[in-house]
Parts: C-alpha cells; sequence; structure tokens
C-alpha cells in the first residue's frame, strides 16, 4: 500500500475553512485532522492575522543576534584599552561611541565590563582588609600652658631666586605662639624632619602633644594613620593628634603664622636658600620677641613661653608590657612572628617592639606601648586587622583664659 502524499499548505488551508464554516466542534476537526488543539488554534490565528499567505512555514531565525557584533566590539574593545590603561568600562564605552557612531548599538557598560574581565585586561578587585578594633574618637586637646600643644606643618614649597626648591618645617607651640623652629629643607622625608624635631627637641624639651595633619610624613596608610615619625613620637611619650582631613581651620592658628610668614619673607624670597635660612631665623626673632601679638593682648610670644620640663633623651627608653603579654620585635618589611608564620603588621612600626594581648581564643590585641594599633585573628590568612577611630572632634566655643605674663626660665 503506497504512502498518501498531502500536501502541508493544502491541509492547513482546508482545516481553516473547515474552522471557518463551522459545521463541526473544533475539537472534533482537530481529531479529523490528526493535530492538537494548540496546533489549530495556532493555524487558525495566523489565519485570522493575515489570510492564507500566513499558513506557509516561517523562519525561525532570531529576530536579533545578540552575539552578531560581538567579535566586533571585542576587537576595538582590547584596542582601546590597551591604548588607555586605567580606564573602565564607563569610559571606554562613551570613548566608543564617539569613535564607531555608525556601527551596531553599542553593548552596555556591564557587558564591556564582563568582557574585560575574559579578556583578562583587568583584575579582581584588591580585597578590603576586615575591619580591627575601634578606638575611641580623638579630640583636639586645648592648650593650657606653654608645651602642651605643640603643632608642626610644613608652610608649602617655594624657590629661591636661583631656582632651588625648598621646603619650609615650622613647628610652634600652641599657647604662647611661640615659633619654636623654621628649617627650611629639601625635601619632606622622614629622615629630614627627625632631623629637625630632633634640633627642636634638645633646644626646647618634649611638648605633651605634637598636632599634625593626615599627609606625610606626619600620617600613614596604616593603623590609627600612623606613620614612622609619628610612631617614633609616640615612643618619646608624646602624643599625636591628627586634625580633620581637608580642614586645615582645625590648625588655623598655624596656618595665620605661614600667611604673615609668607608676606614678610618671601615677596621676593632670598638668592639662595641659605640666604632665606637666615633671613628665616632673623624674622622667627623678630616674631617670637619684638612682634606684638593680638591674641596675646598685644604682647610678645616670648613672654608666655619656657622650655619644657621634660628633657630630650640621649637615648630612647625600650617599650614595657605586662608579663602577660608577648613581645614580638617588627621585622624590616613590618612583619612580626606570630603562631608560626608571618603577619603583617605595618611599616610604620619597624624595628618597634610590640606587645600581644590574649583576649579571646585565637585572637590577640596589639599594642604599641600603651596605644592600641589592631587584632591578629588565627583564622585570617592577612595580618593584622588595623585599628581605626572615629573623626577628630573640634568644640565650637573656646572658654576665656586670662592673659598673664609667665616668667622665663
Amino acid at each position: 500500500m503506497p504512502w498518501k502524499e498531502t500536501d502541508l499548505l493544502e491541509t492547513r488551508t482546508r482545516f481553516v475553512w473547515a474552522v471557518k464554516a463551522a459545521y463541526e466542534p473544533f475539537a472534533c476537526l482537530c481529531r479529523q485532522f490528526a493535530i492538537s488543539r494548540k496546533t489549530g488554534y495556532k493555524w487558525w490565528r495566523r489565519y485570522c492575522q493575515g489570510g492564507a499567505r500566513r499558513l506557509q512555514d516561517i523562519s525561525r531565525r532570531p529576530h536579533r543576534r545578540p552575539k552578531a557584533y560581538e567579535l566586533f566590539w571585542k576587537q576595538r574593545l582590547s584596542n582601546t584599552r590597551h591604548q588607555h590603561r586605567y580606564w573602565g568600562a564607563k569610559k571606554l564605552r562613551c570613548w566608543l561611541r564617539q569613535h564607531y557612531p555608525k556601527s551596531q548599538p553599542i553593548p552596555a557598560v556591564s557587558t564591556l565590563a564582563r568582557w574585560l574581565k575574559q579578556l583578562k585586561l583587568i583584575g579582581p578587585r584588591p580585597r578590603r582588609s576586615k575591619h580591627g578594633p575601634r578606638v575611641q574618637a580623638q579630640s583636639l586637646s586645648q592648650a593650657q600652658s606653654p608645651n602642651e600643644v605643640w603643632t608642626v606643618d610644613f608652610k608649602g614649597w617655594f624657590r629661591t631666586a636661583d631656582g632651588t626648591r625648598v621646603e619650609p618645617l615650622t613647628v610652634r607651640d600652641l599657647y604662647s605662639r611661640f615659633i619654636l623652629g623654621i628649617v627650611l629643607l629639601a625635601n619632606q622625608s622622614d629622615a629630614a624632619v627627625r632631623t629637625a624635631m630632633k634640633t627642636v627637641f634638645n633646644r626646647f624639651g618634649l611638648p605633651k602633644v605634637i598636632r599634625v595633619d593626615n599627609g606625610a610624613p606626619f600620617g600613614g596608610s596604616g593603623a590609627l594613620g600612623l606613620s614612622r615619625l609619628s610612631v617614633w613620637w609616640l615612643c618619646l611619650g608624646i602624643e599625636v593628634q591628627f586634625i580633620r582631613r581637608a580642614h586645615p581651620q582645625d590648625n588655623g592658628a598655624h596656618e595665620q603664622m605661614h600667611g604673615v610668614y609668607k608676606r614678610e619673607t618671601l615677596c621676593p624670597p632670598a638668592k639662595t636658600p641659605r640666604a632665606q635660612q637666615t633671613r628665616s631665623t632673623r624674622w622667627l626673632n623678630y616674631y617670637n620677641h619684638l612682634r606684638p601679638h593680638e591674641a596675646l593682648a598685644q604682647q610678645s610670644p616670648a613672654n608666655h613661653f619656657y622650655p619644657s620640663l621634660r628633657p630630650y633623651p640621649k637615648k630612647m627608653a625600650a617599650l614595657t608590657y605586662p608579663d602577660s603579654y608577648s613581645v614580638r620585635r617588627v621585622l624590616f618589611r613590618g612583619e612580626i612572628g606570630w603562631q608560626g608564620r608571618l603577619r603583617f603588621i605595618g611599616r610604620a612600626f619597624v624595628g618597634q617592639s610590640v606587645g600581644l594581648k590574649a583576649i579571646a581564643l585565637g585572637i590577640h590585641e596589639i599594642y604599641l606601648g600603651k596605644q592600641l594599633i589592631g587584632s591578629l585573628h588565627l583564622r585570617d590568612q592577612a595580618g593584622m586587622r588595623p585599628a581605626s577611630r572615629p573623626r577628630p572632634t573640634v568644640k565650637k566655643c573656646y572658654p576665656c583664659r586670662e592673659t598673664k605674663v609667665l616668667p622665663m626660665s
């Protein structure tokens, strides 16, 4: 028995005519033509939308081809990324839109970011260090007597007449407005500032507090924003106070002194750094002993200042810790040996001895003298979790104090 051949388009046409005539129920017609009701409704819907021509097979080609231009955009994305190595997906998309306006619609930012990872043009985001212990908020001290608070800052570099760049380091007593030193340095390195501060300490002794900004070499990016210089001050028994970031008004009296120094000694500057240093020293003596100061009832700062009773030690004493602490020395890379591994503490503490206090199973707090600087966790693969503190608070109202002349020592 030969197979019965039928034309597909003819069969569909006869089906829709039978449905249109409605001489039998729709389900019965579907059984007669050996099709499901879903297929029957599909043919009938197509016939209603476009007539008999819609009963032909329709191409199953997708209306959109999202990957059709993937290679095109990937090549141009790779070339652009090599030209601009530090651009991200947003900037690269803007650049591609400007240089290929007549091409197909440009991929989304998320697509470009995914392609950058696939092409290994960007690496994984660096892991953020886990938060360590929170230290009590630091408030800026109000000086009630000389040598309670010293303010230290760089005036800002300038060039002498011969073109040499100099960095003036200024040290000032907050209470008496007495300038302790103006040193013209070649750079703002830790070694240069430390040498200048040793000269000031040998002459005037040690203060209780030193107030600085957060920039180098005073501040760092490690625990509590400390640097090697500020750690050295802490080891000398001096409290270090940082002003708020981008708030120079917290050290406004020092900045006002910088303005006077610039106006009276740098317009124009001297010919050489040595001549400028001589001019600065002469102006420092004039400011301290002759120039009346409005905040001191028109008296000179020298009438309100005397050297500190804490001398600068010839040899720095070693930090001591309770017997329950484990003492470790920070190696030259800023690491200590703990639990059979090297754990990173911070380069600011290189050469110092730190104390480890056990507070829980597998958790130790790390102290530099009496200052908590972080914590070590046994389960962490990285180093210390650095301590942090809220931004310093500044009181808006300052109590009035009586101005009185203090005897010189």
